[in-house]
C-alpha cells in the first residue's frame, strides 16, 4: 500500500510539473510573438507569478505572461532590500562583452593583472585623453585597460574616422596615444570594429565617455583616477 501511495504521488508531481512546463512555454511563445522580429536571449519566470524577464541584446525588461504589458526597471525584493534586477543586468552585460572578444579591443595590459576594465572612449574627448596620459598609473595599480570606440560624434564624423585609423594601424596601441595626445596619424581606413562598438554601447545605455564597464558587470560612467579606479575594483573582485 505504501508503495502504491508513493507512486500515486510521484505521478501527480510529475503531471504538476509537465503542467507547469506547459504553461511556462505558452506563456514565452507568447511573448516572443508579441515582440515580433526583436529575438530575446532568454525569458524567465521572475519570483512574481505572470511577470517574465526577457533579456534583450544588453537589457533586461519585464513582461506578462500574455506578452501585453512590457515593464522597465528595477525589480526588487523589499523583503531582502535586494535588487533582482541589477545582478542579472551585470551578468548580461559580462555575457556581451565576452562575446565580443579581447581581439576585437585595443588593450593596455600591466605586467601583473590584478583587476580588468573595459573602457568605451572618444578619442577626442578632455576626460578621455586625461585617462589615456594616465595609463602608467593605471597599469601600476594592477588595471588592465581595454579599450572600445565609442566617437560620440556619430559615424562619419572626425573622431569616428580617427577611431578607424588607429584600429587600421600597424601598432594600434602606439596610433591610440598619438591620436589622444593630438599627434598626426595615418588615416588609413580598412575593417573594424566601431559600429560592433558603437551598438553595444547605445545597448548599455551609455551616452558620455569615459564609460567604464568593471569585471562584473557594473558600470561607472566619466573619469576615475587609477588609485579610486583600484580601490572600488577591489571591492568588486572580493
Amino acid at each position: 500500500m505504501k508503495q502504491i501511495k508513493t507512486l500515486i504521488f510521484l505521478c501527480l508531481a510529475l503531471f504538476a510539473a509537465s503542467s507547469v512546463l506547459a504553461d511556462r512555454a505558452a506563456d514565452e511563445a507568447s511573448i516572443r510573438k508579441a515582440l515580433g522580429d526583436v529575438q530575446p536571449a532568454s525569458v524567465e519566470p521572475t519570483p512574481i507569478a505572470g511577470l517574465y524577464e526577457v533579456v534583450v541584446g544588453s537589457n533586461v525588461v519585464y513582461m506578462s505572461a500574455d506578452g501585453r504589458y512590457m515593464l522597465q526597471g528595477e525589480l526588487v525584493d523589499v523583503e531582502k532590500r535586494v535588487s533582482l534586477t541589477e545582478p542579472r543586468r551585470r551578468q548580461v552585460t559580462r555575457t556581451v562583452l565576452e562575446s565580443l572578444g579581447e581581439d576585437k579591443m585595443i588593450v593596455f595590459r600591466p605586467e601583473k593583472v590584478k583587476h580588468v576594465v573595459t573602457v568605451f572612449t572618444d578619442i577626442d574627448c578632455g576626460y578621455c585623453r586625461k585617462l589615456h596620459n594616465e595609463m602608467d598609473q593605471y597599469l601600476e595599480e594592477g588595471i588592465e585597460v581595454r579599450y572600445m570606440m565609442f566617437p560620440r560624434a556619430g559615424a562619419g564624423s572626425e573622431s569616428y574616422k580617427k577611431a578607424v585609423a588607429v584600429w587600421c594601424a600597424e601598432d594600434r596601441n602606439r596610433a591610440l596615444t598619438d591620436a589622444k595626445n593630438v599627434k598626426a596619424i595615418e588615416m588609413k581606413s580598412c575593417d573594424n570594429t566601431n559600429d560592433q562598438h558603437m551598438d553595444l554601447v547605445r545597448q548599455l545605455g551609455a551616452r558620455g565617455t569615459p564609460f567604464i564597464v568593471h569585471s562584473d558587470g557594473s558600470t561607472q560612467p566619466g573619469y576615475v583616477p587609477a588609485k579610486r579606479l583600484s580601490t572600488l575594483l577591489s571591492q568588486v573582485d572580493r
